[in-house]
């Protein structure tokens, strides 16, 4: 299968793969989630190439992940900003984080630590069930087939 292929597969990791799946991509959006709005801070804070950057961005635009709206008329300078189907991406990032934090972290523990504003206490995320709240695991779900 070709990456180009994978929007089109019959499988919602694949088609989120064919939008986030990219490791340029995901940093762009941990930063858009660290408050990055500007393309210029994009750059600077990855250090990559300002095509690498363009693409990224246009693709989380075209997608519906980002808009682009401007801050500056002359020259004209936008800012990229999370919709609302952008936002609901946090829930991935999160996961990312939280697997990165139990086995990418040195012996000094992760690099952040995440505070819940409401009730004012670190947290680590984690998964549960939209219906009785229990956390899941891999070991706790069953696959089953939509069939229309």
């Amino acid at each position: 299968m070709k990456w180009d292929d994978l929007a089109a597969q019959p499988c919602s990791v694949a088609r989120t793969a064919a939008v986030i799946g990219d490791r340029w991509t995901l940093l762009i959006l941990r930063d858009c989630f660290l408050g990055v709005k500007r393309f210029a801070d994009f750059q600077a804070r990855l250090g990559i190439a300002r095509s690498i950057v363009t693409a990224r961005l246009n693709l989380l635009v075209e997608e519906g992940v980002l808009t682009r709206q401007p801050y500056q008329a002359l020259p004209a300078r936008y800012e990229y900003r999370l919709t609302d189907k952008g936002m609901d991406l946090h829930a991935i990032v999160l996961a990312i984080v939280a697997w990165g934090d139990r086995w990418q972290s040195g012996p000094e523990g992760p690099p952040h630590w995440r505070r819940h504003k409401a009730c004012g206490c670190d947290f680590t995320p984690m998964t549960v069930c939209s219906v009785c709240s229990e956390v899941v695991t891999a070991r706790d779900v069953e696959i089953r087939e939509n069939l229309g």
